[in-house]
């Protein structure tokens, strides 16, 4: 079995490290100190099993396992973290075991066995997970990974098969549909076309062009985004309540 050790502590992935190569359960191919690097190195190789941590920087082991699970080849999370109160949220996801540190040489062989022995149907349940709402988009730029958190989006404007995020960082092309985004997004974010989905907290301005369209201005946002007829009223009703 081929092994991903995902933690944010040296410390605890040697000692996962020695503990793995003790019982002879399988081979550490990878180690990470973030759930994106843990995404890449998905992408890069196929992997059996996880090992991950839950409290990270950049991208937390809950959500990282969200994104794993999306994955046409899922491999099997097995959670391995100081704090017991995410046990809920792990299952969730679909964990195959919740790891408490420090990590008992006994009960990590019966995760890794367990793990090793996983059916088509409980790989295929794996790979449909519901649950939690994600809080980041995942784009590639310039052949890296990058994650964009939706607080920092000012707009995401669809046009032929890709969306334009527009966010503070700038801007970047992914090819994921709004359609797909929009059960994610919380409740600052507003579709004011079909086409295009504003973040209410970027808006700067309700206008009319010089043919008489209307079209909202966001901030650090340079072109303005149309707004439909069929929007419009409840956009208004929007602003209105904002502003009271």
């Amino acid at each position: 079995m081929k092994i991903l050790i995902v933690d944010d502590e040296p410390l605890a992935r040697e000692r996962l490290r020695r503990l793995i190569e003790d019982l002879a359960a399988g081979e550490v191919v990878a180690e990470a100190t973030n759930g994106l690097q843990a995404l890449e190195l998905c992408e890069q190789q196929r992997l059996d099993i996880v090992l991950l941590d839950i409290r990270m920087p950049v991208m937390d082991g809950i959500e990282t396992a969200h994104r794993l699970a999306q994955r046409p080849q899922t491999p099997a999370i097995i959670f391995t973290t100081a704090y017991d109160e995410y046990a809920l949220q792990a299952f969730d996801v679909q964990a195959i075991d919740y790891l408490v540190k420090p990590i008992r040489r006994e009960r990590l062989a019966t995760a890794l066995q367990r793990a090793s022995h996983l059916s088509p149907t409980q790989l295929q349940a794996m790979e449909h997970v519901a649950g939690r709402r994600r809080t980041h988009i995942q784009a590639r730029s310039g052949g890296k990974l990058e994650l964009i958190p939706f607080d920092s989006i000012h707009c995401l404007h669809a046009e032929h098969k890709y969306v334009t995020v527009f966010h503070r960082g700038g801007q970047i092309l992914i090819e994921e549909s709004l359609k797909s985004l929009e059960p994610d997004l919380e409740q600052d974010f507003f579709r004011i076309h079909r086409n295009a989905i504003i973040n209410m907290r970027s808006l700067e301005r309700l206008e009319k062009d010089k043919q008489g369209q209307w079209q909202v201005r966001l901030k650090e946002v340079e072109e303005a985004i149309e707004v439909s007829r069929r929007h419009l009223p409840a956009l208004r009703q929007r602003i209105k309540a904002m502003s009271a």
